[in-house]
């Protein structure tokens, strides 16, 4: 509600609220006029640099068009220019063009002289080349006769060799024979490695077992014996597998065959007072010995703790080395005392040569003092001599003169 000059208007009528909208029309009339007229000044300031700044580019675009001309005019001299260039050019390279041309023409009339005569020297050599290929050809047909006549020769060795072979698994496919085998290799490494009279091939002992090989070892650790053993089917089946189960049982098959082996030699060949407390057991391949060590170490753990060592020919080889080389120590304690006397007689040999070394020494001495003495009165002898024998008498002193005997006269 308003109150105006005594009366109330009601804000919610339509004529009040018509001059309430037309008096803030009025009122932004007024602020809209105040801000026009602030802009109308501001932009007044501003114009005046504008129009300076619009009189400046004026003097530059005039300033545009006269360079816009010299740049035509520049470009009409240098369009002339390239014309007249592009002829002389164009004369140059027809000019040039011409001389190439014509020595393009010498050239080709000069290689094709030329391949003709290359053509003519080539068939010449092809004539000669063909005449020596057939000679070459000839000596060739003749060579590979020759070889195919040793190659021939080399098949039937091959084929006698394949027949060694096969008569070698033969042996290899037998029990008895395969041990002698193994024998025989070790009979050869024994024999290479030690003395003659440090094994036995064969020896039974007091058990009445016998033993591939008795090495004579001394105390400790006493005689050593080397037995031959050779899995060969359990290598061949583990080698030949080739499902799981064939692996299984190959496995299996070689854990008994040398723990067999292994129990054998160790209840056989180990007597208490008899031999040493181990045993080897020779093995005459170095792939089942590889087999051996890289995938059954359960197996070779198995012969330490019987004292049964598992050899190959390589480390047979090397442990035959060593007891050589304990039976040479034995056998330098065993002459201990032969040594010892022997020593002793060196020394007093030495001592006595040292003697009559000092003996000599002072002979020599004595000698070379009296061959001196001799020099000396060899030089005096030889220079009275020398005065006699030019009658040099008046050169004697005084001494010498009194020892002169006097001429008696003769009597008359």
């Amino acid at each position: 509600m308003i109150e105006i000059d005594g009366q109330i208007y009601a804000l919610d009528d339509p004529l009040v609220i018509a001059v309430l909208a037309g008096v803030g029309v009025v009122f932004l009339i007024l602020v809209l006029l105040i801000m026009a007229v602030r802009a109308a000044g501001q932009s007044a300031k501003l114009s005046a640099p504008l129009a300076q700044q619009l009189g400046i580019l004026g003097q530059h675009v005039q300033q545009l068009g006269a360079g816009q001309e010299q740049l035509r005019g520049g470009l009409q001299t240098v369009s002339d220019t390239q014309a007249m260039a592009q002829t002389q050019v164009i004369q140059t390279m027809e000019t040039r063009l011409a001389t190439v041309q014509q020595q393009m023409q010498d050239r080709l009339a000069d290689n094709a002289l030329r391949s003709a005569r290359s053509l003519s020297d080539m068939q010449e050599r092809v004539k000669e080349a063909l005449h020596g290929s057939s000679k070459q050809t000839t000596t060739s047909l003749t060579q590979l006769q020759e070889r195919l006549a040793a190659i021939d020769k080399a098949q039937d060795n091959i084929t006698k060799l394949s027949g060694d072979v096969l008569s070698l698994q033969d042996i290899l496919s037998n029990k008895q024979t395969r041990g002698a085998f193994g024998e025989i290799q070790l009979h050869d490494i024994v024999s290479k490695a030690l003395p003659k009279d440090s094994f036995s091939f064969q020896h039974t002992l007091s058990n009445g077992k016998r033993a591939d090989c008795l090495v004579h070892l001394p105390n400790p650790p006493g005689p050593i014996v080397i037995d031959s053993k050779f899995p060969l089917e359990a290598y061949e089946a583990l080698r030949n597998a080739e499902t799981d189960w064939d692996l299984k049982e190959a496995v299996a098959k070689m854990k008994v065959a040398v723990t067999k082996h292994i129990s054998d030699i160790s209840s056989k060949y180990i007597l208490d007072g008899e031999t040493a407390d181990g045993a080897l057991m020779f093995l005459p391949s170095e792939a089942v010995y590889a087999e051996l060590h890289a995938n059954f170490p359960e197996l070779v753990r198995k012969g330490f703790d019987v004292r049964v060592w598992i050899v190959s020919p390589t480390t047979c080889m090397a442990t035959l080395n060593t007891m050589r080389a304990i039976l040479k120590d034995a056998r330098m304690r065993e002459h201990a005392g032969a040594i010892r006397s022997e020593l002793a007689k060196l020394v007093a040999d030495v001592d006595r040569l040292g003697t009559r070394v000092g003996n000599l020494d002072r002979h020599f001495s004595q000698a070379s003092k009296d061959i001196e003495e001799i020099k000396i009165s060899s030089d005096k002898a030889g220079k009275r001599a020398h005065r006699l024998d030019n009658f040099d008498f008046e050169d004697l002193s005084p001494d010498e003169n009194a020892n002169v005997v006097p001429l008696a006269k003769p009597d008359h």
